[in-house]
């Protein structure tokens, strides 16, 4: 892997506005939010989102097909924020071995951050942890996608080897980052944000770095 600094590296974001059915059905996911803050997932009807959201239950309906449709939607819209969150953070370094470590180190600290996620009552599981058991498909899917562009530009770069199958690169990458998630750290300390970066660099990435060519290789 290239050993260059990992400095600020800024990425441009264009806004995008959204549709009118968009609009409306991310209206219904922020009543849904709102609802779920006060009832949770168990007690959860589209009746209550659609008072919430000052609409209809067939208008509810038109959008979202049932409650566990509406629920899933809601999941899913609640693992993008959180990858995208990351995004930032990841970003500011220049290298896929720091950006890689970086991730790590988000989801150490963010582990149980409900801003970032999904509010829920006291009483129940964080929503990353619902991701994380029965719905981890969305969050999985999320973050393959939020490194492919990450891969390509390191290979551009020559960190990582050429023609290596990104996607499959990238669900590797994220297997190891839910692994910081649900695992505890036993030969370093996992609160410890260098101590997770010194982690992930001595031993994690390497795997996707070029491979020098053996003696008496052609190749």
């Amino acid at each position: 892997m290239s050993s260059r600094s990992d400095t600020t590296l800024a990425r441009p974001r264009h806004a995008v506005r959204p549709t009118a059915s968009e609009g409306t059905e991310e209206r219904i996911l922020v009543a849904a939010e709102q609802c779920l803050a006060r009832l949770g997932m168990t007690r959860l009807s589209m009746t209550d989102v659609a008072a919430q959201s000052g609409m209809s239950r067939g208008a509810v309906y038109l959008h979202f097909a049932d409650r566990k449709t509406l629920l899933d939607a809601v999941l899913t819209r609640a693992a993008h924020r959180f990858v995208a969150s990351s995004d930032e953070s990841v970003r500011r370094r220049r290298t896929l071995v720091g950006q890689v470590a970086e991730a790590a180190v988000f989801i150490r600290t963010h582990l149980g951050d409900t801003v970032l996620t999904l509010r829920l009552p006291a009483d129940e599981e964080p929503v990353l942890a619902t991701l994380l058991t029965g719905r981890m498909d969305h969050l999985v899917e999320e973050w393959v996608a939020f490194w492919l562009p990450y891969l390509a530009e390191a290979e551009t770069r020559g960190e990582i080897r050429r023609g290596i199958d990104h996607a499959q690169a990238a669900e590797w990458i994220v297997r190891l980052m839910l692994s910081f998630a649900v695992m505890p750290a036993v030969t370093f300390d996992g609160d410890d944000p260098e101590a997770v970066r010194a982690f992930v660099r001595s031993y994690i990435v390497d795997g996707l770095a070029p491979r020098p060519a053996r003696k008496g290789s052609s190749t």
